[in-house]
């Protein structure tokens, strides 16, 4: 079976910054492999591109530029915010304002962000909400373990089920 829409596509992968001779960024080699619905957003476009039509054993390589992947990084998304947004119950959340860390954040609408803790000041803490990625082209190698249809039921609710997916 190839790699089309509506199939679950279980892969290991290895991704390096810019190309082969790059930064590694992450990989799946010795663990789980990435495992998804193709053709209904979960992944980036490009790298669905770049897989469809593909079967179980076929290797890939391929880049990707970052104005394809998460984009370019936006200076605008950094931001400082005042030391009492992290706030709880009267007390500041020092566990959680550790510089490097990821939180989970809202906006004035209640949208969902996650911003990375740059810097805490006195009064306030710089986090930065471009994604991890954003500004960097990635190259990604690797082996399509499994191809399969998939079942309505991940179709309806728009991710895999079973092994290396969503359980309900």
């Amino acid at each position: 079976m190839i790699i089309d829409q509506n199939t679950v596509v279980s892969l290991h992968y290895k991704l390096q910054e810019d190309n082969a001779e790059g930064e590694l960024i992450e990989e799946t080699n010795g663990g789980d492999p990435l495992t998804f619905l193709f053709g209904v957003g979960q992944m980036i476009p490009e790298f669905e591109a770049n897989l469809e039509g593909k079967s179980a054993g076929d290797e890939f390589a391929f880049g990707i530029l970052h104005t394809d992947a998460y984009g370019p990084y936006d200076d605008d998304a950094v931001a400082a915010l005042p030391l009492s947004v992290f706030m709880f119950e009267g007390e500041l959340d020092t566990e959680m304002l550790q510089p490097g860390r990821t939180i989970p954040l809202r906006d004035e609408e209640g949208r969902l962000l996650y911003g990375t803790v740059e810097e805490i000041r006195e009064n306030e803490v710089v986090m930065d909400f471009n994604h991890p990625m954003a500004g960097l082209d990635l190259y990604f190698t690797g082996r399509i373990e499994s191809v399969r249809e998939a079942t309505q039921e991940e179709i309806d609710h728009n991710h895999v089920h079973g092994a290396g997916g969503h359980e309900h």
